[in-house]
């Protein structure tokens, strides 16, 4: 099957584009939001090709797998075809509704020809969808492998843009964490942190592709997941993998993603903060929670997994539009 699909979050196309299929990416010279092209800091297979919008037209696509809501107007002018009329598409919502929840109502949920894929099933549960179809297919990670070292007794958060997305990520539950145990913050525009009335346990570190990051991930002690209302990071399953303890803030899908003995999942803030004391101090302790955090990823976040249930939505929507005649 030849996909087409924007590169919107890298870590999840990575596990995506480990699928039997063929893969195309639009590109811009300027490799901006609407044409970043293939990763630069993930592996990708080289059955993704980038391809710039003015090549579109000749290629041949099997589906459209569309991720922002502007992408429905890209691919008509960019392909000369409408998804879900000539050509068969789905919507991937990687995110939760962000303004008056619960009645937030999804950009497709007025049509009825492409389905709406949801990242987990709160998200679902929140998005009103009206008449779309609504399904869910959860994360899918590539294995980085048992990396967890623990040898030091640092949290490790990893979140892009704390300053700016403030409370929705926990910027300052990361704060009060760092008052007691030293915390190191991996991502992009971190550095924000440093300034004001940052804790001195407090570090900020940029620049470093995956590979390196889930090495310097695997050092620290434990893993700390602060979102208050964010869709499941991609992250805090990656960190699970790698065999780290985790805490978290009890909110969105985080109870039903990760197990009571993988580390501490709390709505308490005091809670949260004494988890992390208490796993930075117990080097055994936290090897052991990793151990079973990694066992529960690998088992309900694998590649295997989250392939086989993208290959039957594939196929099921390009099935499903020939056959009410929607395709001309």
């Amino acid at each position: 099957m030849r996909v087409l699909l924007w590169h919107v979050h890298g870590s999840w196309t990575t596990g995506f584009v480990q699928g039997p299929h063929d893969y195309v990416v639009p590109v811009l010279p300027d490799r901006g939001p609407d044409g970043v092209g293939r990763a630069r800091s993930w592996d990708w297979p080289s059955r993704v090709r980038e391809l710039p919008p003015v090549q579109l037209r000749d290629e041949p696509f099997d589906i459209v797998v569309l991720q922002r809501p502007h992408e429905l107007e890209l691919a008509t002018e960019w392909t000369g075809r409408r998804p879900g009329l000539d050509v068969p598409a789905v919507y991937l919502e990687h995110n939760v509704p962000g303004g008056r929840v619960p009645f937030d109502r999804h950009p497709l949920a007025e049509q009825e020809r492409i389905p709406v894929v949801h990242v987990t099933h709160f998200n679902a549960l929140m998005w009103d969808t009206g008449t779309a179809p609504s399904l869910v297919v959860e994360h899918g990670v590539p294995d980085p492998g048992h990396r967890y070292t623990g040898e030091l007794q640092r949290a490790a958060v990893v979140v892009n843009e704390p300053v700016r997305r403030a409370r929705a990520v926990g910027t300052d539950l990361v704060l009060g964490v760092a008052s007691v145990a030293p915390v190191d913050v991996f991502g992009i525009d971190a550095h924000g942190l440093r300034g004001g009335r940052s804790p001195v346990g407090l570090r900020t570190i940029e620049g470093l592709d995956q590979d390196r990051l889930h090495t310097q991930m695997a050092r620290r002690r434990v893993y700390l997941h602060p979102n208050r209302w964010t869709s499941l990071g991609l992250s805090l399953i990656e960190a699970m993998m790698l065999g780290m303890p985790v805490v978290a803030v009890a909110s969105t899908e985080v109870p039903l993603a990760v197990p009571p003995d993988a580390g501490t999942v709390s709505a308490r803030p005091d809670e949260i903060v004494e988890a992390v004391r208490v796993l930075c101090a117990d080097a055994d302790g936290a090897r052991a929670a990793g151990a079973r955090a990694r066992e529960h990823a690998l088992r309900r976040f694998g590649l295997e997994r989250f392939l086989r249930d993208w290959d039957d939505v594939l196929a099921g929507a390009v099935a499903e539009q020939s056959a009410t005649g929607a395709l001309r």
